[in-house]
C-alpha cells in the first residue's frame, strides 16, 4: 500500500510521515514537496530509522512521484501574513490547492485511490476537490474534525482522570469556529459524562471552548501543530488501508443528511478501503441539530466568496 504526502517537508506533513512510519501499515511512503532538498532530507531521515520501525520503502520527489498511490494526502498550505484577513488567506490557499490538484490530475492513480485533504480551510478545500478532481466524491475525504475530536477527548479525560482511550465524544460540523460538540452522546467507556465524578457543565463547556482555540494556542506556543494532527491523519489512513469500517468525523460531501446538502463538513462516517462507505445520521438534540445546520450555512457563506 502506497501513501504519498504532498507537503511532506512541512511540519504537518513530516509528522504525518513519522506517525505512518511508526504505524507500520503502509508499505511505501513518498515525501512530496516543492522544496526538493527538504523532501529528500525528510525521506533520508525516515529511512535511517527503518530498522527500528517497519520494513517500508521511503522515497521522495515531485507530484509525479504520487503515481500508483493508494492514498494521496495533501498537507501543503500557506500561513497568514501580518494584517491579512482570514478570507485573503483562504483565497491564497484555494489558489495553491487548485495548482496542486491540476498537477495531480496528470498523475496516474488507481481507480480505488483516496484523496485525503488536510490543508486548511479543510472543509472548503475538500469541497473544491470533490467538484474539480477526477475521483468520485466518496473517495475524497477531508480530515475534518478528527483532530478536534481527539483534542476534546484527551482534554476531557485529563479533567475526569480517566483513560483518554475510554473517552468517546464527537465534534461535528466545520473544522473552525462553528464546530459542534455532541454532548448528548458523550461518555467514557459507556458511562455518560454527567455520571462521572467531577462533572460540572460549566467546566466541560470551558474545556470545549479551549479545544476550539487549541490550534491557535499551539501555533502561539510552538509555531504550529504537528504530533496530534499526525496521529489523527494516521487514524484515517489506517481505516482506509485496513478497511476497518471505523466511524470517524471526517469532512465529506453532504447530500441531505440532517437537511444539509452541497457542502463538505464532518458527520459520523464509516470509513473503509474506498473511502466513504456510509454517512450516519445519529440522533442529535434539537440544539445540536440547529448548531450543525448553522455550521453548514457558515461554510456555504465562505464558499460563495471563494468559488
Amino acid at each position: 500500500m502506497k501513501v504519498s504526502v504532498i507537503g511532506g517537508g512541512g511540519r504537518v506533513g513530516s509528522n504525518t510521515l513519522y506517525a505512518l512510519q511508526m504505524g507500520g501499515i503502509a508499505k511505501e511512503l513518498v515525501v512530496i514537496d516543492v522544496a526538493r532538498e527538504m523532501a529528500e532530507g525528510e525521506a533520508l531521515d525516515l529511512r535511517h530509522g527503518a530498522s527500528l520501525s517497519a520494513p517500508q520503502k521511503i522515497t521522495f520527489g515531485g507530484t509525479e512521484a504520487a503515481e500508483g498511490s493508494d492514498i494521496v494526502i495533501i498537507t501543503a498550505g500557506l500561513r497568514r501574513k501580518p494584517d491579512e484577513s482570514r478570507l485573503d488567506l483562504i483565497n491564497r490557499n484555494v489558489s495553491l490547492f487548485r495548482s496542486i490538484l491540476n498537477e495531480l490530475q496528470q498523475v496516474n492513480l488507481p481507480e480505488h485511490a483516496v484523496l485525503l485533504v488536510v490543508s486548511n480551510p479543510v472543509d472548503i478545500l475538500t469541497y473544491l476537490a470533490v467538484k474539480e478532481f477526477t475521483l468520485p466524491p466518496q473517495q475524497v475525504i477531508g480530515l475534518g474534525t478528527v483532530l478536534d475530536t481527539a483534542r476534546f477527548r484527551s482534554l476531557l479525560a485529563e479533567h475526569f482522570g480517566v483513560a483518554a482511550t475510554d473517552m468517546k465524544v464527537l465534534i461535528l460540523g466545520e473544522h473552525g469556529d462553528s464546530m459542534v460538540p455532541v454532548w448528548s452522546s458523550a461518555a467514557a467507556n459507556g458511562v455518560p459524562l454527567q455520571s462521572l465524578p467531577g462533572y460540572d457543565p460549566v467546566k466541560v463547556q470551558e474545556i470545549f471552548d479551549f479545544t476550539k482555540k487549541s490550534g491557535a494556542e499551539v501555533i502561539r506556543l510552538k509555531g504550529g501543530a504537528g504530533y496530534a494532527v499526525g496521529l489523527a491523519i494516521r487514524e484515517v489512513v489506517h481505516a482506509i488501508l485496513l478497511d476497518t469500517r471505523q466511524i470517524l468525523p471526517v469532512s465529506t460531501l453532504q447530500t441531505g443528511l440532517y437537511g444539509i446538502s452541497d457542502v463538505c463538513l464532518s458527520v459520523p462516517t464509516i470509513v473503509g478501503r474506498r473511502g466513504v462507505i456510509q454517512q450516519i445520521e445519529m440522533q442529535l438534540t434539537e440544539e445540536e441539530l440547529q448548531a450543525l445546520q448553522r455550521s453548514a450555512r457558515a461554510l456555504k457563506e465562505t464558499l460563495a466568496q471563494v468559488m
